[in-house]
């Protein structure tokens, strides 16, 4: 792997890439009425325990 690809997957637009993609991914699963990955919710830095008790 080189140092450049290395270095977008570990830098920002890594992070900034998984962020959306992890709020896509709870979205769909809370519009869907189903549980979110733990994590999913890791990365937006939500608990998952935490999560059962978001009000709806």
């Amino acid at each position: 792997m080189s140092s450049y690809s290395k270095s977008i997957r570990e830098g920002f637009f890594g992070r900034a890439f998984a962020v959306i993609g992890a709020a896509n991914a709870v979205s769909a699963a809370f519009e869907a009425g189903r549980r979110p990955k733990p994590r999913d919710l890791q990365v937006l830095g939500i608990a998952p325990d935490a999560f059962d008790h978001i009000g709806r």
